[in-house]
C-alpha cells in the first residue's frame, strides 16, 4: 500500500476528527503497523506538504502536520461519498462540461480530467464530460482553481433523445467493470467480516489489529471514489452491487470502529502530551518569562 495514499486514509478516517493535526512521530508509529518505515513516511508527508494538502508546524524540535483548507475540503467531500449507503434521487437533469483547453496548458487539462473523474464525471468524448449529480459548486470551484473560464462551457439540461438515458450512461462509464470490482470487494470482505466479528466478540482481536483492519477496509473501499460516479438509482443496472458493498462496508466498519479508535487515540494522545510539555517548556523559557 502506497505510503502517501495511506496517510490520506488516516487523515480522513481518524486525524481529521481530532483537530486534523498530528505529530510526525505518532504518524510514523501508526504507519509502522502496515510496514511503512520512518524514511518513507517522512518523504510522503513532505511531498503532501509541497502539494498543498498539509502544512507543517514546529513546536520545540518536533514537527506537527495539519490539513490545509484544501486538504480538509477534499477529506470532507470524500467522507460524504464513502459513508453514503444508497444513491441519491435524480432530478432528471445532466450536468455537462465542455472545454477547449489549448495545448500549451496541457498540464492543466490533464489535472482537470483527474479532478472530473474523482468528482464522478464521465467522458462522452475527449472534451465533453457529464454527470447526473448536482456538482455545480465543484465545477465552478475547478474553473476558479485552474483559471479556465475562457475555455469552458457548462450546461444543465434534460436529454431529449434520440436514445435513452441509460444509453448515455453506457457511452460514458463502464458500469460492468465497476460492478465486477464491487463483486471482488464483496467476495473478499464478506468472509473477513464474519471471522473478525467472531474474534472481537470473543476478545481474540487486539485494538491494534482492529485498527489495521479498519484502516485497510477504508483504504480499499475509498478506491471506488476514483471509479464509481455515484449515479442515481434510476440510471443503474438491475443487478448493481454498489449498495450491497456499501452495506457490507458499513457493518464491518461499525464492528471495528471502537477498538480501532482506542488504539489510534493511545498513539495520538502520546504525541499530544509531548506537544503540551514542549509548549509549556517554550513558554517558561521565553525571554519575557525569565527574571
Amino acid at each position: 500500500m502506497n505510503t502517501r495514499s495511506m496517510i490520506f486514509t488516516l487523515y480522513g478516517d481518524y486525524i481529521s476528527h481530532y483537530g486534523s493535526k498530528i505529530w510526525i512521530g505518532s504518524l510514523i508509529k501508526l504507519l509502522s503497523e502496515f510496514g511503512h518505515n520512518d524514511q518513507s513516511v517522512r518523504a510522503a508527508i513532505s511531498r503532501m506538504n509541497k502539494q498543498g494538502w498539509v502544512q507543517s508546524e514546529k513546536i520545540s524540535n518536533k514537527s506537527y502536520y495539519s490539513l490545509t483548507p484544501r486538504g480538509q475540503k477534499r477529506i470532507e467531500e470524500a467522507a460524504k461519498r464513502i459513508f453514503k449507503l444508497k444513491p441519491e434521487d435524480w432530478d432528471g437533469q445532466w450536468r455537462i462540461l465542455m472545454y477547449t483547453i489549448p495545448e500549451e496548458i496541457r498540464s492543466v487539462r490533464d489535472e482537470l480530467r483527474k479532478e472530473l473523474v474523482w468528482s464522478g464525471f464521465g467522458s462522452m468524448s475527449s472534451s465533453c464530460w457529464i454527470s447526473a449529480n448536482n456538482l455545480e459548486k465543484q465545477v465552478f470551484d475547478l474553473i476558479d482553481k485552474y483559471d479556465i473560464a475562457n475555455y469552458v462551457d457548462f450546461f444543465i439540461a434534460r436529454y431529449a433523445g434520440p436514445h435513452k438515458n441509460y444509453e448515455i450512461v453506457e457511452k460514458s462509464w463502464n458500469l460492468q467493470e465497476i460492478n465486477d470490482r464491487y463483486q471482488e470487494f464483496i467476495s473478499k470482505y464478506s468472509q473477513k467480516y464474519i471471522i473478525d466479528k467472531h474474534k472481537i466478540q470473543k476478545g481474540n482481536m487486539s485494538e491494534a489489529e482492529c485498527f489495521v483492519e479498519r484502516t485497510k477496509l477504508v483504504h480499499e473501499y475509498r478506491k471506488f471514489l476514483f471509479v464509481d460516479p455515484g449515479l442515481p438509482e434510476e440510471l443503474l443496472p438491475d443487478k448493481w452491487l454498489g449498495s450491497h458493498a456499501a452495506a457490507l462496508f458499513s457493518d464491518y466498519y461499525k464492528e471495528l470502529a471502537e477498538p480501532a479508535s482506542k488504539f489510534f487515540e493511545s498513539v495520538f494522545k502520546e504525541g499530544n502530551e509531548l506537544k503540551k510539555r514542549d509548549a509549556d517548556y517554550d513558554v517558561l523559557n521565553h525571554p519575557y518569562m525569565v527574571e
